[in-house]
Parts: C-alpha cells; structure tokens; sequence
C-alpha cells in the first residue's frame, strides 16, 4: 500500500516512527506526503499535555476525512494517545481501522494488513520490555543528525506526569544494540547523534547495576563519522562527576546539556514529586560551569503548578534571572486525568497560568538577547541545515542549538555548502536568538 504517516510530539515518539517506517518498508509497502495519493494513513499520536492530546484528535479527525474523499482505505492511530484512550477512539470514532499502543510499534504491518481486511485490530499491550529491532529505520530529520533513543519509559512518577503509565518503567537499550545502530547511522551519513529518552542520566541502572551513560559517550565517540554528540533530558540530581568529566574531555560530546528542573520553588518542587530542591540545582549548575564554562544549559519549566502562589513565582522568577540558562521553555501547567495533580486543591486559573508563563519568557528573552550579543566575535564550527531561497546564505546550528527547539546561526556565503557539512564561521550579529555570521574557513570540523 502507499501510506502516508505523520508523527506528532516528542523526539522519542519519532524514533518510534522512523522504526515503524523501516518495518514498513521491509514489508513492501511505499510511502507519499500527499494526502490524496494515500492508501492508507497512520499518525502516530502524544497526549503529555492537553494541546498535544488536542492536536493528535484534530489530525486523527482530519485524516478520517480522507476515508470519503481520497483513496484512503484504512486509518491507523499509534502511540500515546493510543494507548491511553483505545477504547475511547474506537468508540468516538469509528473511522480508525486500527489502533496500536507505545509498546507494539514492531506489529505495524500486521495491524494494517489486518484493518485493510477489515477487521479493526486493536494492539495495545503493557509496556514492557522493548519491541524487536530487525530493521533499519528510515530517517526523517535530514539525514545529517538523528535521535539515538537510549531508553524506554520513567520511574520518577512525577505527579503531574502520565508517562510511567503510557510508557512503563525505565528500560535500557543494550549497549551494544545502541553502538550497532549508531555505527548504522553513521554508515548512512549522519553526522550528529542526539541522544534521548524519557531521562538520559539513568542509563545503564537497570541493565548494568550502575550509571553507564559515561561509557555509552566513550564508547560512541570511537565512531567514525560522528562528529557532534548532544546529551537531551538529563534529569539534575543524577548528573554525576563522570559524567560531568565525559562531557568535557570527549571532543565529539556537544557541550550543552538540557536539565529540565520544572521549578525553583522548593515548595512546588515537593508537590511536583521532584526529587531535588533549589539549592541542589543552584550546585549542579555551578558545577558544570566551573567544569565546563562554555558549556549551554537548556532547561523547561511550568507555571502555574496547582497552590503556585505569587510569592512562588516571584522566586522562580528571581531564579531565572539569576541562573541566565542559554536555552530555556516555559509551559503553563496542564491538568492530566489520572494523575496526583489533578487532583490536587488550589488549581490555577488558565489565564493566571499563561500570564506567568509570558513573564518568564519575556525575562528571558531578555537573557537570550544578552547571551547571543556576548557571542559576537567568536568563532565557531557550526553545522549546515541548508540554504536560504533566493539568497546567498544558509542556515546552520552550532554547538549550542539542538535541532527544532533552540536557535540557528545564518551564515552569509556564496560558496556551495550542502546539509551536514561543517563550517568555520566568525558572529557578526546577533538577535533575540538567533546569531548572524560570516565564514572564516569551511570544513571546521573536518
């Protein structure tokens, strides 16, 4: 069949994608972008949030549409939105042939040879363990970088968080699973590895008896042509002195790290079921500063938390405006079913939520303005996304921008550069986020 397959929410759910993609096309079916053309559609869905859970219905919705007016035979829905509300799906909408759950993407193609015989499969089953990996996944970032899921699921139960229930316990990937992927990857082309799951720090724990994400970077920095590594969702109170001394001794490990601390109100970080406090980050983030100081720390925060008083806000607040993270998202906090939370007493107005949210992030533009002007005048290799239409630039991250969340750097030149290549480039300018540059030399990072 030709198919069509869209894939909403985090990083971790495209891998599943791409997985899927690759079984996919193992078992002779083809693929289109355009939905007419399509025999068959499958979005693989997120519900974190509300707006993501939002999101997944109203393309489900849309993509139904095209049962009565395209060439569509069959609609899959996979994924979070899946697994949580199967049943409710079916129900709701009975356009969908076929649902699969985060633990089953390895049974794509009989679910679908399934639906299109009419028989509306339903595969969800209970997370656990790791779906098979007999195939090579098809990349959909590029070519150039791709994500490099280390593990599945979380133990942190967070209580304003489903994921343990959507994902289970925390499962990591073997270690020689994952180098023989990365040297794949490499094979094909790419040249940067992110590395993510639902938290980085906790590799290897259950595999291995101990934190093993430092011997994961030693032991992907030995493959050639890989020459970024980027560290995602390391989780503050489990970043270690070895893994502080991994980031910063291995040439090829990116220094920037994403620590999503949530809050600095010790109070909200009790009722959040975060297991740090602010002094803890105040002396994880001095520490990596004093061991790495050009280092670029992301971090993601909520507002609006259930009994967030003014007076709470106003310390975070004073917090960001102290700690100056490089890379920072706020999200007004979103009541989940079925978690402790939402339950909780005190809940804040949306509008009230919303308004917190736009201070800090006005704060910290204002942070990011800052940081990118001090940028002027050094030089950096940075890594070439693509061209700009009709003009003699391109568009390029450095070291300090992931892909898809943090900011770009364009680079004036009329020289031919392709996506993937490395170039040595000197700032000239700076905005909020984003850096202007010229090149000094190409293959930088050569």
């Amino acid at each position: 069949m030709k198919l069509l397959m869209i894939s909403l929410g985090c990083d971790k759910n495209l891998v599943d994608t791409e997985n899927m993609l690759g079984r996919l096309q193992q078992d002779g079916h083809t693929f289109t972008d355009l939905e007419q053309e399509a025999e068959a559609v499958i979005v693989n869905t997120c519900c974190f949030i509300g707006d993501a859970k939002e999101e997944s219905i109203n393309t489900i919705l849309e993509m139904a549409r095209l049962k009565e007016n395209g060439r569509c035979r069959a609609l899959i829905v996979t994924g979070c939105l899946a697994q949580r509300y199967r049943q409710e799906i079916y129900k709701e909408i009975p356009e969908v042939d076929g649902i699969v759950g985060t633990a089953a993407w390895d049974e794509i193609s009989q679910v679908l040879e399934q639906a299109e015989k009419g028989e509306r499969p339903l595969c969800v089953t209970a997370p656990e363990g790791l779906p098979g990996k007999d195939t090579e996944r098809i990349l959909t970032t590029g070519g150039h970088y791709a994500f490099l899921k280390i593990a599945e699921g979380c133990d942190k139960h967070c209580t304003y968080c489903i994921i343990p229930s959507l994902r289970g316990a925390y499962r990591s990937v073997p270690m020689e699973r994952l180098l023989e992927e990365a040297r794949g990857l490499a094979a094909k082309g790419v040249r940067e590895l992110i590395l993510v799951a639902q938290e980085t720090t906790l590799y290897g724990v259950d595999l291995y008896g101990k934190k093993t994400l430092p011997e994961l970077l030693h032991r992907l920095a030995e493959i050639s042509g890989i020459y970024w590594i980027r560290i995602q969702y390391c989780y503050p109170e489990e970043i270690t002195d070895e893994l502080i001394q991994a980031i910063k001794g291995e040439e090829k490990v990116c220094h920037y790290l994403d620590i999503p601390i949530q809050h600095a109100s010790d109070r909200i970080l009790r009722r959040m079921g975060r297991r740090t406090d602010q002094a803890s980050i105040r002396e994880i983030v001095g520490r990596l500063r004093r061991e790495i100081p050009d280092i670029a720390l992301r971090t993601t925060l909520i507002t609006g938390f259930p009994g967030e008083t003014e007076e709470d806000h106003q310390e975070l607040m004073a917090f960001v405006d102290e700690m100056e993270f490089e890379r920072l998202g706020v999200f007004p906090y979103s009541a989940e079913e079925d978690t402790p939370a939402a339950d909780f007493e005190d809940q804040i107005p949306d509008e009230v939520k919303e308004a917190r949210r736009d201070e800090v992030m006005e704060l910290q533009q204002e942070i990011a303005f800052e940081k990118s002007e001090s940028m002027v005048g050094r030089v950096l290799d940075v890594m070439i996304e693509g061209k700009v239409a009709d003009e003699p630039a391109y568009v390029a991250r450095t070291y300090m921008d992931a892909p898809g969340v943090d900011g770009y750097l364009f680079v004036n030149s009329g020289e031919l550069f392709m996506s993937g290549d490395f170039v040595r480039v000197k700032v000239t300018g700076a905005s909020e986020y984003d850096l202007i540059g010229q090149v000094v030399e190409s293959g930088g990072a050569e």
